[in-house]
């Protein structure tokens, strides 16, 4: 194959990733954190991030989500460099993070929680519409609290519309976090431990809602969690991260099988 035919079979297969980071590089002053990390999601895609303490997911999510800047490599989205574009924009341009802590409004009910999450558009006549309650504003409201309906209805969580956010328990706050990040519309979803604090029977049912997103909104999926058996029942492609590395890369039954990932995390047992 010509370097130029292998390039553009390279360059239509990082087009076709939404999510990618090439090499990335993340340094806390003598210590490596990421060591020339790769790793790539497609659309309708859930793959997997799993890793011992320390071994550097948190920082990786950072990276991605531009909460951090790489020491080296790229991070490109929907094929476009996006590296030293910060979280508000990247957020803007289709990518949706959930964190460890819930960070719901408490005050506001469910619905409004989500509907929330769609105002940065604007649109409807601004604040001498909201004001005068002009039809293009009432109109524009419509539509958003029917999107807010339509997501929580896929979560399952239609009849808690109108509780306040402040009085769920953690497994039903977790789904809402969800659902207020899948409401406008996502390229890629970034989970950060979305089962942590969950029941057994919960967790199950979040896989549920997981499937059943992507495949409604064919986004991407990008997962940190703890929780191995959680990862491999939902996710299609598990990547390993060990001391800052990719250890292993592939299916789950692919990852499970493999001696290094065994003895670094799974355990040999």
């Amino acid at each position: 194959m010509s370097r130029t035919v292998a390039q553009a079979a390279v360059d239509e297969q990082t087009a076709a990733a939404v999510l990618r980071a090439e090499n990335v590089g993340v340094s806390f002053g003598g210590i490596k954190a990421l060591t020339d990390v790769t790793l790539e999601v497609r659309a309708g895609e859930v793959c997997g991030l799993i890793g011992p303490n320390g071994a550097g997911k948190t920082t990786l999510f950072d990276v991605l989500s531009g909460i951090r800047r790489p020491d080296r490599g790229v991070v490109r989205l929907g094929g476009a460099d996006v590296s030293a574009r910060g979280p508000v924009w990247r957020a803007r341009h289709g990518m949706r993070r959930t964190f460890q802590r819930q960070q719901l409004f408490g005050r506001l009910t469910v619905l409004d929680n989500l509907v929330v999450a769609e105002e940065w558009r604007g649109g409807g006549g601004g604040i001498g519409a909201d004001l005068l309650g002009l039809p293009s504003r009432r109109r524009r409201e419509r539509e958003r609290r029917a999107r807010a309906e339509e997501i929580l209805d896929l979560c399952g969580l239609a009849e808690l519309r109108d509780t306040y956010a402040g009085t769920l328990p953690v497994g039903q706050a977790r789904l809402v976090e969800l659902a207020r990040a899948v409401v406008d519309t996502p390229k890629v979803l970034l989970l950060d431990e979305p089962a942590s604090g969950m029941s057994s029977a919960e967790s199950r049912w979040l896989g549920e809602v997981v499937r059943r997103l992507v495949d409604h909104e064919h986004c991407a999926v990008l997962l940190v969690e703890h929780d191995v058996a959680f990862v491999m029942g939902l996710a299609s492609r598990v990547v390993v991260l060990n001391l800052g590395e990719v250890l292993a890369e592939g299916t789950p039954a692919e990852v499970r099988a493999d001696q290094a990932v065994r003895d670094a995390y799974l355990g040999s047992g």
